[in-house]
C-alpha cells in the first residue's frame, strides 16, 4: 500500500469515542488525545506514524495557533498532512498565558486531526450553537419527517421580528462583565462557553445566547462549593 491507501484504511477503520463529558453544556465530546489513542493500533497495523505539532503565527494583529497533523509512511517516508488554526482569546481572565495557549493548541490539534482522518465534528455539541434555531418561516422542522409542524398562533405584527433582531444582537459591555464574573465564580474556563456557542470570543455572544448561558450558570455551583 502507498501512503494514501494506508491513510484511507485508517480513515475507514478509525473509531474515536466521545469519552469526555462537559457538565456545563451537558454533552459528550472527543478531544485530541481520544483521536490519537484510537489511531495508535491502526498506525501500527499499516506501519505508519502520526506526528502532531503546532506553532504560533501572527495574522494581522492577532496570534493564532497553527496545528499540523502529519501521517507518515514508515516504509517510504511519504507523508500526508493537514493544518488547522485556532485563535487565542483576548480575554485571559482566570487563566495565565500558558493556559490560554495550551487550550488553544489542543483545540487546533483536534481539528487538524479531524481533517486528516475525515472526522466530522459538526454534529458534536462542542462545535455547535446550542441555542434553539428556527428553520425558514420561523418554524422548527421535524428531523424525521422533514415536515414543518402546524403553525401556532400568530405573534403581533412586528413583535416577533423585533424580538428576534434583539436576540441576535451582540451583548453589551455590562452583560459581558456579568459573564466574566460568573466564569470567575464557577472557576470555568472561557473555552467552555466559547465551544457551547461556537464563537471565538465572549464578545461575539448574542443576547439570546446570554439568556441560555445565564440559566446554565445559575445551575452551576461556585468553585469553592
Amino acid at each position: 500500500m502507498n501512503v494514501y491507501e494506508k491513510l484511507q484504511h485508517v480513515q475507514e477503520a478509525l473509531k474515536a469515542p466521545k469519552n469526555q463529558y462537559n457538565k456545563f453544556g451537558d454533552y459528550h465530546y472527543r478531544n485530541c488525545e481520544d483521536i490519537q489513542e484510537a489511531a495508535k493500533p491502526l498506525l501500527k497495523e499499516v506501519k505508519a506514524a502520526l506526528v502532531v505539532g503546532d506553532e504560533l503565527v501572527l495574522i494581522g494583529d492577532r496570534y493564532y495557533i497553527k496545528a499540523t497533523a502529519r501521517f507518515i509512511d514508515c516504509e517510504s517516508t511519504d507523508k500526508v498532512e493537514n493544518t488547522a488554526y485556532a485563535r487565542e482569546s483576548l480575554d485571559k481572565k482566570g487563566m495565565d498565558a500558558s493556559q490560554v495557549t495550551g487550550s488553544t493548541s489542543s483545540y487546533a490539534r483536534k481539528y487538524a486531526l479531524n481533517g486528516l482522518f475525515c472526522i466530522d465534528d459538526v454534529k458534536d455539541a462542542d462545535n455547535q450553537d446550542n441555542t434553539d434555531k428556527k428553520s425558514a418561516g420561523g418554524q422548527k422542522q421535524n428531523p424525521k419527517s422533514g415536515k414543518k409542524p402546524a403553525a401556532g398562533p400568530a405573534a403581533p405584527s412586528g413583535l416577533d421580528s423585533e424580538g428576534e433582531k434583539a436576540a441576535a444582537e451582540k451583548i453589551d459591555q455590562a452583560k459581558l462583565e456579568v459573564i466574566r464574573k460568573e466564569l470567575e465564580r464557577t472557576g470555568l474556563e472561557d473555552n467552555v462557553v466559547l465551544k457551547l456557542f461556537k464563537v471565538r470570543e465572549l464578545e461575539e455572544i448574542t443576547n439570546g445566547q446570554f439568556i441560555t448561558v445565564m440559566k446554565k450558570f445559575k445551575a452551576t455551583p461556585s468553585k469553592e462549593a
